[in-house]
């Protein structure tokens, strides 16, 4: 079994870990931190894990947890990552962030988050999105994907990074909606029910921090992203208009073709004939992609749905877990969505 650490594990990605990771064959979870929670049952805490947990939260020692563990996931927010992953990496622990702090280089990172990464030892972390990256296989560290990158990289990377569709774009501009379990637990004004309920709300329009992501995984093309709240609780509908280069006209046979061949064999993604609802991806680890082409232009609409806490999230990290260990990557998530 694969004893697993939680660092974080009130948070919704931290209890996304704890649902998914408890039906998990291969897993057994060994620590699950809270400071706040310290001494409580987790099951008291969160109910709807009960009778699957019986751990109670704690606040231990760094190198206790790495001791403890084979693979530790360290659910915590930006700029706190850093303060663990040091010891938890030279106690031998292999480790998933599901922070920002290990998905930029350390000079993107400082002038993107706007502060000092701490961890001064450079490390050779794999950006872990599986179906691009398949080093993940071989890596002690993984800095876990953004959610709103996730679904916009997924959703052009066959027609950027393709041997079929290299060349093929100029330009991409993403337009994301997202349910507010993404801004987190702690509630906001833009969380507040009465802004939020019967609108939408844009929010860092031109500056969001995950575009540097998808120019670091997208380099060839020019990229544009703007995100929006919407009133949901899970769920990111990305819509990605797609500006070929001059006289890169396809068919939709064509781009069939070069999404079927990128993505063969990759259980988590499904093309779909039409275009692609949150309902159908709520709750599970796919990413559903689908597109269409505008008539006399330049332009291809792809639109792409995850679940953010799941594939955007830990179920993501579970799948970078699997590969790491060698198992199945589908190994305890593959089920299908929550529909109603």
């Amino acid at each position: 079994m694969i004893e697993a650490g939680i660092i974080g594990g009130a948070g919704y990605t931290g209890l996304e870990l704890i649902r998914l990771l408890v039906r998990h064959p291969q897993v057994n979870i060994s620590t699950v931190t809270s400071r706040r929670y310290k001494g409580k049952k987790v099951s008291d805490v969160n109910p709807h894990l009960f009778p699957f947990i019986e751990l109670e939260y704690e606040d231990v020692d760094t190198n206790e947890i790495a001791d403890r563990s084979d693979i530790v996931f360290v659910a915590v927010p930006h700029g706190s990552a850093m303060e663990y992953v040091p010891a938890l990496m030279e106690r031998g622990a292999r480790v998933i962030d599901l922070s920002a702090d290990y998905r930029l280089n350390r000079a993107d990172y400082e002038r993107v988050y706007k502060r000092e990464h701490t961890d001064k030892k450079e490390r050779d972390a794999v950006y872990g999105l599986t179906e691009l990256h398949p080093e993940v296989a071989d890596a002690t560290l993984v800095a876990n994907p953004g959610c709103y990158p996730t679904g916009a990289i997924l959703a052009v990377a066959p027609l950027v990074k393709s041997g079929l569709g290299l060349g093929l774009v100029r330009q991409v501009v993403f337009d994301s909606k997202s349910g507010i379990s993404g801004a987190g637990a702690e509630p906001s004004e833009n969380s507040h029910f009465p802004n939020l309920a019967e609108n939408i709300i844009p929010y860092q329009v031109t500056a969001h921090r995950h575009v540097a992501e998808m120019r670091q995984e997208l380099r060839r093309v020019k990229v544009s992203f703007t995100p929006h709240v919407i009133p949901s609780i899970r769920g990111i509908l990305t819509t990605a208009h797609v500006f070929l280069n001059e006289h890169s006209s396809k068919t939709h046979e064509e781009l069939e073709r070069i999404y079927t061949q990128f993505y063969k064999n990759k259980r988590f993604i499904r093309l779909r004939n039409g275009l692609p609802s949150l309902s159908a991806v709520r709750g599970t680890n796919f990413c559903d992609i689908g597109f269409e082409i505008e008539a006399e232009s330049d332009r291809i609409v792809v639109i792409s749905t995850i679940d953010n806490l799941v594939k955007g999230g830990s179920g993501q990290a579970i799948q970078n877990m699997n590969v790491m260990f060698g198992l199945d990557e589908a190994e305890g998530l593959w089920f299908p969505g929550l529909v109603p």
